[in-house]
């Protein structure tokens, strides 16, 4: 089996950290018979440098013709201009919208051995283990916008749209319902019903399709602002968040630090195009930004990239197996006791590594024999 993958590094540790996630599918496929080729490509601020786009037609045909997409982060203080005509982060918007990736999957599991590195109580974080489903391509981020500029009475006025299709609201809930079915079967759909006539749209075709299509669900509603507190007063009892585009990126965001550290969580964004296996052709991300302030310095958290990796193959290849070695071998490591910087707490100085040194605290574990 040979899958071709094409790796956008991004910007400040992106590249850091996805060089360790292809290490570790390399290592991976020699253990299950898979051959992977992987393709670089520009994306972000290195792509408006190198080409005065953010995402160059290369890079989207390269990722269109790809069987999954590795990305590692997009975006520093260089291109932080909010004027400016040109920014990484529409290089992502558009490589979303032009993918078709319209569902965002982001899990949360606190591993035991990290359950001290959150700032919330353990006994709070026992037992969490959700998912976040976030609608990637509408909403607000696509709707029609207006930059700011001075109305007919001279004041300055700008807006964005937030729109939603039933369609576009049908699929991502599917999407989500299915996820619960394979999980503990329990759906919470986030909204901002009192308010918003798109989340009452939003909340009315979600019941619609549960109820006709996963009728065996445990399904729920809650606002955005009461999701948000229950995130951290009990996060155990969530299964599988959707939720619209731009409450999804804030709830992801809060979220993640029930596990102690941005630098440990995966993504895959997935659409309905599939790639030659018959499987979902995904962009595959650690959550965390691109941490200019450590760039270069091989300090950073390769983990929430190689557990990507582990996403990966998973939903692009159908390598269930796979998966779970790489996902184990992680869980090995920590349990050893090996950390980065973001996550040392009190780890002894000698267990305390670098973004390479880590990569290769993986790959031994996966080259275990006891790591199946």
């Amino acid at each position: 089996m040979h899958a071709k993958v094409v790796v956008l590094g991004g910007d400040g540790i992106g590249p850091e950290v996805t060089g360790q996630a292809v290490r570790v599918l390399r290592t991976v496929g020699e253990r299950y018979g898979q051959s992977f080729e992987f393709e670089p490509a520009l994306l972000g601020g290195c792509a408006i440098d190198a080409t005065g786009s953010a995402l160059p037609e290369a890079t989207l045909r390269l990722a269109a013709a790809a069987d999954a997409v590795l990305l590692g982060a997009v975006g520093g203080p260089r291109w932080d201009n909010p004027q400016a005509a040109v920014r990484p982060e529409q290089g992502l918007l558009g490589l979303r919208k032009a993918l078709g990736l319209f569902a965002n999957l982001r899990p949360v599991a606190v591993a035991p051995a990290l359950i001290g590195a959150s700032t919330l109580k353990p006994e709070t974080l026992a037992g969490v283990d959700l998912l976040v489903v976030r609608e990637l391509t509408g909403g607000a981020y696509f709707g029609p916008r207006q930059e700011a500029q001075l109305d007919a009475a001279g004041v300055e006025t700008a807006f964005d749209t937030m729109i939603y299709t039933r369609p576009e609201i049908e699929r991502v809930v599917r999407v989500a319902a299915r996820a619960a079915q394979s999980r503990r079967g329990k759906l919470t759909s986030v909204d901002k019903a009192n308010v918003l006539a798109s989340s009452r749209l939003w909340r009315r075709v979600a019941t619609e399709v549960v109820a006709r299509e996963f009728p065996g669900l445990i399904f729920d509603h809650l606002l955005v602002d009461a999701a948000a507190m229950h995130l951290i007063r009990r996060p155990a009892t969530f299964d599988v968040i959707v939720t619209e585009n731009l409450f999804g990126d804030i709830l992801t965001d809060e979220a993640s630090m029930l596990s102690g550290s941005m630098g440990m969580l995966p993504s895959a964004s997935v659409g309905a195009d599939l790639n030659p296996f018959g499987l979902p052709r995904g962009l595959y991300e650690p959550i965390h930004g691109s941490a200019p302030d450590i760039a270069g310095q091989g300090v950073a958290n390769p983990l929430g990239a190689i557990l990507s990796a582990a996403m990966l193959v998973r939903h692009s290849l159908g390598l269930e197996d796979a998966a779970l070695a790489i996902e184990q071998a992680v869980a090995a490591v920590l349990t050893a006791g090996y950390r980065t910087a973001d996550i040392a707490g009190a780890a002894k100085p000698d267990f305390c590594l670098g973004t390479e040194a880590m990569g290769n605290q993986v790959m031994d574990a996966l080259r275990r024999k006891d790591n199946v």
